[in-house]
């Protein structure tokens, strides 16, 4: 199947022009140095793949409910206290909150870069994690809830996207 421009009505997608291919390519590269996404983590850490800390920057409450097994707890407003006594700063730092709705890994994540660490923020923080049924330890033990199909494929397996 091919497809081919037509010179006819501009949707809303093309109101605004797409960016020139080499522009493109800087903007997603970019985003790609400053973001990982939740099968990425995932991989590196069942892989034991050197050069990262996973940081849940939650409440105790929110941390006891449920977390990234081998992450650090460190809340947002303890970063600038603690993380030079605990996070080797040869480290890069991921940061995570509760979900897409919530900025919380966002602004630890500018909490570390001023620090001086490098520093990605994980995209769909604990909610995926959780929804793409991987493990999670809770304060009572370990829990894992079935794959939610709209966020990974039904077996497991990684999408290869």
């Amino acid at each position: 199947m091919s497809v081919t421009a037509s010179a006819e009505i501009t949707g809303a997608v093309l109101s605004v022009p797409a960016a020139a291919p080499a522009e493109a390519a800087a903007h997603y590269a970019a985003r790609l140095a400053f973001e990982a996404d939740v099968s990425d983590v995932h991989a590196d850490l069942a892989s034991g793949a050197p050069g990262i800390v996973v940081v849940d920057t939650r409440s105790d409450a929110a941390w006891d409910q449920g977390r990234i097994p081998g992450a650090l707890h460190l809340p947002t407003a303890r970063i600038a206290e603690l993380a030079p006594q605990l996070i080797d700063p040869a480290l890069t730092v991921v940061t995570y909150c509760w979900g897409p709705g919530c900025n919380g890994a966002t602004r630890a994540a500018l909490a570390f870069a001023r620090l001086g660490y490098r520093v990605k923020e994980m995209l769909g923080g604990f909610e995926y994690w959780a929804r793409e049924g991987f493990a999670y330890d809770t304060a009572t033990g370990t829990e894992q809830r079935p794959v939610d199909d709209l966020t990974a494929p039904r077996s497991g397996i990684s999408c290869a996207c």
